[in-house]
């Protein structure tokens, strides 16, 4: 089967692409995407048939950066006739679907519908100026009524999580078909605990790490506080992101909270290793690779009792599940005081994902979509 993919930039290392990753090895596919550094993301990619595309949009260079990202991608997406050989296209982050205006044949792998256009509008426009927020309503708005028009004509839709199906059935009245992710839990393990919780998330503002933040600070009085916290992810030059990282570290005020933007593969995987537990705390989370890589790690997980993870952990034997920070504190607490029970967890969270996560599963249906798409011809 020849698959083409559809991404709009890969220059970061973050969940999407590492499906995208294992997409593109399984069928040997095509990438076609409008940025691509091999720095900023996974080295896997070096490997891939990368091809970069799209053209330049008058006066888009004017536009703050994410409004003049998102004109450029809609722009090319939407009017781009794909000219090579393919059986089926599979867009992932939005608005690479907007491929399906000239092209026939897609199926969209959501990971989820733009949240800054849809559920975390408002949190986005707090942050931006009078200016920005009356240019980014006006691009949202005509955002809704070209995707909704868009995502109708699509073969099929395939969802990441049930919060993304619901999520695309709200906002697009589209059906969609769960799969999964899975993750690679061969290269996981545990190497012991050195007193350290680990938050492991781009740092953005619907990852929320403040909320992880004053969970910690929480911790340190509630409890001995021998243990410190560490917030390691991908961190890139967008401003909006810059000034989020600024407002967290002067949150943190804190010698025991360390920052560390843009680790590689290898050192996260170690930092997995030798955590005490991992932390999640994103907004309404789509899926969520970060738990599953916790418990991979034989770790236990402290998420929000929001989003995927309600998915993924199961509360009180692979992991807990927080309404407050003040609750995520006291299971911090609870594990760095117990560590044999950091250990069952961790091994319970170990053999959920052998379980339930292999890629090998996620797969067989996704061929089984791929198939049904490819003999829409």
């Amino acid at each position: 089967m020849k698959l083409l993919i559809i991404q709009p930039y890969l220059n970061i290392r973050g969940g999407v692409e590492r499906v995208i990753l294992e997409i593109a090895k399984k069928y040997d596919a095509t990438i076609y995407t409008t940025e691509y550094d091999k720095k900023a993301t996974f080295e896997g990619f070096k490997d891939i048939d990368i091809k970069i595309v799209g053209k330049d949009v008058p006066l888009a260079d004017r536009l703050p950066y994410r409004a003049s990202q998102g004109l450029r991608y809609g722009y090319n997406f939407y009017n781009m006739k794909v000219s090579d050989d393919y059986d089926v296209l599979n867009p992932h982050i939005s608005p690479s679907e907007w491929i399906r205006h000239r092209n026939e044949r897609v199926l969209w792998y959501c990971h989820t519908p733009p949240r800054e256009v849809y559920d975390l509008y408002s949190v986005r426009q707090k942050y931006r100026s009078y200016k920005e927020k009356m240019l980014y309503a006006a691009m949202t708005g005509a955002y809704k009524i070209i995707a909704k028009n868009i995502v109708k004509k699509i073969e099929h839709v395939a969802a990441n999580s049930e919060v993304t199906k619901e999520r695309i059935k709200k906002y697009y009245l589209k059906e969609s078909t769960v799969i999964n992710p899975g993750i690679e839990y061969e290269k996981f393990s545990s190497e012991g605990d050195d007193r350290y919780f680990l938050y492991p998330s781009r740092f953005v503002v619907n990852k929320r790490q403040e909320y992880v933040i004053n969970a910690f600070k929480d911790y340190v009085k509630k409890s001995k506080g021998n243990c410190s916290l560490v917030l390691a992810g991908t961190m890139s030059n967008d401003p909006e992101h810059l000034r989020y990282v600024q407002r967290l570290k002067k949150l943190a005020g804190s010698s025991k909270i360390k920052f560390m933007p843009n680790p590689s593969d290898k050192k996260l995987i170690e930092l997995y290793s030798r955590a005490t537990a991992v932390l999640f705390a994103a907004i309404n989370e789509d899926f969520g690779i970060v738990p599953l890589e916790g418990m991979a790690s034989s770790k236990p997980v402290v998420s929000v009792n929001e989003g995927g993870p309600k998915e993924t952990i199961l509360n009180g034997k692979t992991g807990f599940l927080a309404n407050s920070y003040s609750e995520m504190a006291e299971k911090m607490a609870y594990l760095a005081e117990h560590p044999s029970i950091c250990d069952k967890m961790g091994k319970a969270g170990r053999a959920r994902i052998l379980s339930n996560y292999s890629w090998g599963a996620f797969f067989e249906r996704f061929d089984s979509l791929a198939k049904q798409v490819a003999k829409s011809r």
